[in-house]
Formats: C-alpha cells, sequence, structure tokens
C-alpha cells in the first residue's frame, strides 16, 4: 500500500481529482487531495495575505496531519512550486516527487520566473487590478465539451501573492530524491516548456509523455492513473 498526496494547479482546487482518487482507493492505497488556501472549497479566503509559504504550509500540513510516510507527492501545474518547498521542510516524509505537467523551479525562482515577459506583464496587471489571477477557458488546457464546462464552473481567481514569491530550497537535497515528470503533449501548455527542458537535461528525472492536454487528471484520467499505479509497483 502506498500513500499518495495529490496537489492541484492554478485555478483548481481537491476537486480536480474526483476521476483519479477513485481508483487508487480501489487499488488499495491511501491517497489525499489537499485544496491550497484561497482556491476551491477555500476560495472564501482568498486574499492578498496568501503567499508561496501558505501553499507550501497547506501541502506540508496535510502530510503531517495524515502521519504519513515515504508518501508520493504529485503536483500539478502551479502545484510543482508547492511540492518543490514540502519537500524542503518535510523531505524525510516524502518518498518520490511527481511532477504533473507542472513547474520545475530553481532555488530562488518564483512561479513567474520560467514565463516569457508577455505572461509576466499580463498576469501582474490582472493581479494589480483585481489582486488575483482571473482563470482561463480551459480550452487552453486542451479541454472541450462537458469536461471543459466541468473545469469552468470550478475553477476560481488564484491568489495573486504568490505570483512572485521566491522559493528557496537545497538544491542538492531536493535532487536526492525520485523525480517524475508527467508531461502532457496534446496540446503542450506554453508556461510548462521551460520546465519541459529542464527535465530533459537535469540528471536524475525519469519521464513519461501522455498524449492528452494539460489536465490529465480530467482529460485522461484512466492513463494518469496507471502511470501514479506504477510508480508504488
Amino acid at each position: 500500500m502506498a500513500d499518495y498526496v495529490l496537489v492541484h494547479g492554478a485555478w483548481h482546487g481537491a476537486w480536480c481529482w474526483n476521476r483519479v482518487l477513485p481508483a487508487l482507493w480501489r487499488a488499495g492505497h491511501r491517497a489525499f487531495a489537499v485544496s491550497l488556501t484561497g482556491t476551491g472549497e477555500k476560495a472564501h479566503l482568498l486574499s492578498p495575505a496568501i503567499r508561496l509559504h501558505t501553499h507550501v504550509q497547506d501541502v506540508v500540513a496535510a502530510i503531517e496531519a495524515e502521519e504519513l510516510a515515504d508518501c508520493i507527492l504529485v503536483g500539478h501545474s502551479y502545484g510543482g512550486m508547492a511540492i518543490t518547498g514540502a519537500a524542503e521542510l518535510c523531505g524525510e516524509r516524502i518518498g518520490q516527487l511527481v511532477y504533473l505537467d507542472a513547474m520545475v523551479p530553481l532555488d530562488g525562482e518564483c512561479w513567474s520566473s520560467s514565463h516569457d515577459e508577455a505572461t509576466r506583464a499580463s498576469r501582474r496587471a490582472a493581479i494589480a487590478q483585481q489582486g488575483a489571477l482571473p482563470p482561463p477557458d480551459p480550452a487552453v488546457f486542451g479541454l472541450a465539451g462537458e469536461d471543459a464546462a466541468w473545469v469552468q464552473r470550478r475553477q476560481r481567481p488564484h491568489p495573486g501573492g504568490v505570483y512572485d514569491d521566491p522559493l528557496q530550497f537545497d538544491a542538492a537535497r531536493w535532487a536526492s530524491f525520485p523525480r517524475t515528470f508527467i508531461d502532457c503533449v496534446k496540446p503542450p501548455l506554453a508556461t510548462i516548456a521551460e520546465s519541459r527542458r529542464r527535465v530533459r537535461t537535469q540528471p536524475g528525472w525519469t519521464l513519461h509523455t501522455l498524449q492528452t492536454g494539460h489536465d490529465p487528471m480530467v482529460s485522461a484520467p484512466g492513463e494518469l492513473t496507471a502511470l501514479l499505479l506504477g510508480l508504488a509497483a
């Protein structure tokens, strides 16, 4: 039996794993989905005071509350920032890190660091005006029809205070974890391009590819679950 902790990306919440969790449970594993502060069912807590460290602590708190050990920590998209920070604070409880089409930061980087200048300018303008990042059309994640409508109804603005917050961590210690990157390539999300490059040039990565868009827990839950179950084998 393995323990999984699933951390969503921007604009999402724990709800986005609803098509994956039951299959992990049926396979005999324990799996927990975390909603980061200000998102999902915690959207009422949205505040400029929410910083990247807040979301790191959300993940750490979930791991500690469930008294997990050797867990498989999965971060989707922006969630790659949160799981990297969590590995720094409670690494002794983590068995492996899984970056699901996710940000792969370097020590001292922000979520914004690997974005192009146009993306940074647009997002900073939205944050200055609204205090948060408004959710995009789910079509950018390769979703259509009922899947797109399902995500559109549930997405919420993402806390703006996390965008330019730097993440400090011990890069050598982080590199000692078994690390998997799941690359979603149909279509590829442009803001993940630098992460895709890094995992192909840094040592120590296991790379998998899914022929689906950026939200595989919605568009390809069976294929994603099979990959996750394979990590516990």
